[in-house]
């Protein structure tokens, strides 16, 4: 329930109510599952520094790969609002940054290191991570089968009476 609400107070941008919800989940699992929301919530109060606390805080080994990610992307976006974007940088340069290959979480990692590099003024860079995010986003969403679930829209025709009594005849 913890977990539920903290997330929806996310997406609504309550951050205060995240960060609230989101301890109170961590205290009670002991996961950290969540920790990228963690950090960016206190990103979102105002607090770069403290996110930066709470992410350095967490054992990344043993968080899963997604998760490790999400953080990654955060513990990222604390910097450049510290304006560190040359950390900002630096925090994206994990193992999962593969531009040869796609992952769930390649097209916004991708995409992040875009946004840094264009920050940095490294335009030419930031196009092309760009263009890899779109591609692994694009050659995901072909594996997954989605484009195969086409809905085919049949509209009825108005047939009007006279048309119909004059084929009678």
């Amino acid at each position: 329930m913890r977990e539920t609400v903290a997330i929806t107070a996310y997406a609504t941008e309550d951050y205060a109510l995240a960060l609230r919800e989101l301890r109170t989940y961590r205290r009670i699992s002991g996961k950290d599952d969540q920790i990228a929301l963690l950090v960016d919530s206190e990103r979102g109060v105002g607090r770069p520094d403290r996110a930066l606390e709470v992410g350095r805080a967490v054992d990344r080994s043993a968080l899963p790969v997604p998760v490790r990610v999400e953080l990654a992307i955060a513990m990222s976006g604390a910097r450049l609002d510290l304006g560190e974007t040359e950390r900002a940088l630096t925090e994206l340069d994990i193992p999962e940054l593969d531009p040869d290959r796609a992952f769930e979480w390649s097209p916004a990692l991708f995409a992040a290191r875009a946004a840094v590099l264009e920050e940095l003024g490294r335009t030419d860079e930031a196009a092309l991570w760009q263009r890899r995010a779109d591609i692994a986003a694009e050659a995901l969403h072909d594996a997954s089968g989605a484009a195969d679930l086409e809905t085919i829209v049949i509209e009825d025709t108005v047939i009007e009476d006279d048309a119909v009594e004059g084929d009678r005849s």
